[in-house]
């Protein structure tokens, strides 16, 4: 199965299964797979979300009048109607192709075109679990699962490319930039322009495009803001001793330290040049002290143009 999915939940007293609709080779797909009790598949329907038009229907019991019509109070006008077998278990009984009961998946070929073209998916099935024991199911709200081989990036609310520290360890020189600009931001404090996410690649990019240099990098450090919105460092990295070569090998430094830091890694002894960058837990100074004020004598922040 390709990454790119949509899945349709139902959930009732006595059933409840997935519909996991995807693309593979050219072809749309939808996997049908039962949670919890059991139901005989009759027929599917599928539609997208606009409503004009004619809507698709089968006749006498492969059906969805009444409230396989509409889904939370919307009327929904499907546009594929498939017959799947017909209602009753008969003589194959249980062992019957199209009967489903806990964990049994029921994969089935879809005429449309794109994911884009399915929002609502209907079940018309009968000899089911249910207390009425036949439904008219229909799911809409489809999730869009993560790829797992593509996590989301972690978001920072301020990042500081240190280029020198002070004796006791507190930034005296580099580019100090926030995620967002504070309303009364009298120092000009670099921020991310409006609506950029606040990822370390966007952080990276920003601070070369106001003129930072990587290769005078000694430091990267990461900050979250606490319930009083003070700044609280998360990790940093530090430089190997030659210095970063490049932004790539500071976005590799970077993936290694974060990867070390959510596993929990706890040694900030770790050899930089066996690692690329070290991860350190510890803050040597409250970061209140160089946060505030970028022109105190303490802190030379640069600013952008």
């Amino acid at each position: 199965m390709e990454n790119e999915t949509k899945v349709f939940n139902y959930v009732v007293e006595g059933l409840s299964y997935t519909v996991t609709v995807y693309e593979q080779d050219g072809a749309f797909f939808a996997d049908i797979h039962v949670n919890e009790g059991q139901m005989d598949v009759n027929a599917v329907y599928y539609a997208d979300d606009d409503m004009t038009g004619t809507s698709e229907s089968l006749s006498g019991p492969l059906n969805m009048n009444g409230g396989g019509t509409t889904f939370e109070g919307e009327k929904i006008q499907w546009d594929t109607a498939d017959q799947i077998s017909e209602p009753g278990l008969g003589p194959e009984g249980e062992d019957k192709e199209s009967f489903l009961t806990e964990g049994d998946t029921l994969t089935l070929e879809l005429s449309i075109d794109s994911l884009d073209d399915i929002d609502y998916f209907g079940i018309r099935a009968t000899s089911t679990s249910t207390e009425e024991g036949s439904i008219k199911a229909v799911s809409g709200d489809p999730e869009e699962p993560e790829d797992p081989e593509d996590p989301e990036d972690p978001i920072y609310d301020k990042v500081f490319f240190v280029y020198d520290f002070n004796e006791s360890g507190a930034p005296i020189a580099g580019f100090n930039i926030l995620a967002e600009e504070p309303e009364d931001n009298v120092h000009n404090i670099p921020s991310l322009p409006e609506g950029t996410e606040p990822t370390f690649a966007n952080f990276l990019a920003y601070f070369e495009e106001i003129g930072g240099d990587v290769a005078e990098t000694e430091s990267v450090i990461f900050y979250e803001l606490d319930e009083n919105d003070v700044p609280q460092e998360e990790f940093r990295i530090e430089a190997p001793a030659d210095g970063f070569l490049d932004s790539e090998e500071l976005m590799e430094a970077y993936d290694l330290a974060l990867e070390e830091y959510e596993a929990g890694a706890t040694d900030p002894e770790a050899d930089a040049a066996d690692l690329i960058a070290a991860l350190s837990l510890e803050t040597d100074v409250d970061a209140s002290t160089y946060e505030d004020d970028p022109a105190d004598d303490t802190v030379d922040t640069f600013e952008a143009a």
